[in-house]
């Protein structure tokens, strides 16, 4: 059978380290038709996940440079393909669905894609997320939560990291801006999602973000810190992106606080809270606190490390400065590179499903 445009783009998509799956409904393709014409659908399964040049794509399809061009440029600037600068030299390469095409989406959404991307999330996105057992995400709690004699690497210094990017984006968060369009959404912060470097190039060069300083981002991490929102970024040791997440909106941390999934398949816990039992006075400030509910109150409160995220978000809240954060002792590192996540992330799918 002769695929169409939509299906071959589907299964071109469902190749990334998060895939794009096939559900019975077809929401997927509806999806795919609300965001690409049949054209740009076509065109973008001649790109590849390597930032190339647009005459290599144009002799791929055999068509003209300047058309090809055109194309890419349009299709950049609508949040379904990326874009990079490069030695004077213009780059695109096809984005995932998660994290690209979902979250380019931020300017476009309205009720309707928001209730097809809720449709797929049930259906077969939320599985997809954590089918390999890799977190995507790493969580970053601000430095002051953490106990003052560790020796912290440059990647779990967040303020630092910030200061030293080269580029600044913020955006709306777009997993807020669904559940608000539905009618479902909280009443936290909304413009939160920061991105740095290219990314951040890429969202201001084509209107899905706003350039902002290194400032006015540790200011937007103190505000969702104080909201109660958990800094997440990409499980790598670049620092490319920082999602301030609710657990009520975002589509790892409902998996893990509203379908019981284990936190490992979504976020990589770098620390851990630790409660000095001799200052708690058992207040419950910090059970409330908890995005996650990983801490309970007996005598004093306590901490199940299986679900702590290390956030750091109770320790800003305790009056007797009780709890402070710890790196774990049986830590994963983020990795070196997103590249080698998404390495990882392929062949932990692969293993699952081999088990």
């Amino acid at each position: 059978m002769t695929l169409n445009s939509y299906e071959k783009l589907r299964e071109f998509l469902d190749q990334f380290p998060i895939g794009f799956r096939k559900t019975q409904s077809g929401v997927e393709i509806k999806i795919l038709k609300r965001l690409f014409t049949e054209e740009e659908a076509e065109l973008t399964t001649f790109l590849t996940i390597r930032p190339e040049r647009a005459r290599t794509i144009a002799r791929r399809t055999n068509k003209s440079l300047s058309e090809i061009e055109e194309k890419l440029e349009l299709m950049a600037k609508k949040g379904l393909i990326f874009r990079t600068h490069r030695e004077n030299h213009t780059l695109y390469n096809a984005a995932p669905f998660m994290i690209g095409l979902y979250e380019y989406s931020v300017k476009k959404i309205d009720k309707e894609l928001a209730q097809l991307f809720k449709e797929y999330y049930h259906t077969a996105g939320l599985e997809e997320i954590g089918a390999s057992n890799i977190p995507g995400f790493k969580v970053i709690p601000l430095e002051e939560t953490i106990q003052s004699d560790t020796t912290l690497y440059p990647y779990q210094m967040l303020e630092e990291s910030i200061k030293h990017a080269r580029k600044i984006a913020v955006t709306d968060c777009v997993c807020r801006k669904e559940s608000q369009l539905l009618g479902e959404g909280c009443n936290h912060p909304m413009e939160t999602c920061l991105s740095f470097g290219v990314a951040a190039e890429y969202y201001i060069e084509n209107g899905l973000g706003r350039e902002i300083t290194s400032e006015e981002a540790i200011q937007i991490i103190k505000e969702t810190d104080e909201a109660g929102l958990v800094h997440a970024g990409a499980n790598s040791k670049h620092l490319s992106n920082i999602c301030n997440c609710c657990p009520c909106c975002c589509v790892s941390m409902k998996g893990m606080t509203q379908y019981g999934q284990d936190r490992q398949k979504f976020m990589n816990a770098i620390f851990e809270s630790i409660i000095d039992r001799d200052l708690c006075i058992a207040c419950g400030s910090c059970v409330e606190r908890c995005p996650v509910n990983a801490i309970s109150l007996n005598e004093v409160a306590e901490v199940d490390r299986n679900l702590c995220l290390g956030c750091g978000l109770c320790s800003n809240v305790c009056p007797e400065e009780a709890i402070h954060l710890k790196p774990r002792k049986d830590l994963e590192e983020p990795f070196d590179r997103v590249l080698d996540m998404g390495i990882a992330i392929l062949e932990g799918k692969r293993k699952t499903s081999r088990d």
